[in-house]
């Protein structure tokens, strides 16, 4: 029952949703698509702590009063989101508790998995970032789930790089020697992921993340959000 609270929206790739440093209100749930969370680090530099995928939330700062986005907000490809402004959500917590708690508890699972995700770049190479980082970007459910089974998964490089926080030589590096093993290929500003599986089965750890089903119409079920 969230859907019914909430603004839908469709975002064409590449478009802007929100800017770094912008008021924020409310919070926003991806229904379908990725939407890539950047912080500018440096002169033409940009770093991406985090892609949203369906089930997904992101702009959660804007639940605080007189706030601002700490990130720049972009679908990186064809996006639909939910927006829940702070009054719609206290709404939410009136009229329907259970399904504002399970929201409240995919905020707090979200929040501990970027903080799991920034203490592995103290303890992981490169190769395991990347690794994870394809993985993570090929796992976006909504593009799998209309894939037949035996398609191959294209991802941006450009976000990848965005995502592992490396140097362009060692990230070409890495990307070399999974393409010597036939795990990817290089295609124009992409990377096709010929091997799926034998990724996942190289990655060093995985993390579990939630999600958040979104309904139009009453359901009998409460639903968790913490999966």
């Amino acid at each position: 029952m969230i859907g019914k609270f909430g603004a839908r929206t469709f975002w064409p790739a590449g478009f802007t949703i929100y800017e770094q440093g912008a008021p924020a209100d409310g919070v926003f749930i991806v229904a379908r698509g990725q939407v890539a969370l950047r912080n500018q680090v440096a002169a033409g530099r940009s770093f991406v702590p985090s892609v949203a995928t369906p089930g997904e939330t992101f702009g959660c700062e804007g639940l605080q009063s007189d706030t601002y986005y700490s990130t720049q907000a972009r679908a990186e490809e064809e996006s639909e989101t939910l927006h829940l402004s702070s009054a719609r959500f206290s709404a939410l917590m009136r009229e329907r508790p259970a399904d504002a708690l399970a929201l409240v508890r995919q905020l707090m699972a979200e929040r501990t998995t970027l903080l799991v995700k920034f203490g592995q770049y103290a303890t992981l190479t490169v190769e395991q970032r990347l690794v994870a980082a394809l993985v993570r970007l090929a796992h976006s459910r909504e593009q799998l789930a209309d894939m037949p089974p035996d398609a191959l998964v294209t991802v941006s490089r450009r976000l990848l790089g965005e995502l592992v926080g490396a140097t362009r030589e060692s990230i070409s590096l890495v990307l070399g020697r999974l393409a010597g093993e036939g795990l990817i290929q290089r295609t124009g500003t992409g990377l096709v992921i010929t091997d799926l599986d034998r990724l996942i089965a190289r990655q060093a750890r995985r993390v579990s993340r939630g999600e958040i089903a979104l309904y139009d119409e009453p359901v009998e079920r409460e639903v968790d959000a913490g999966g």
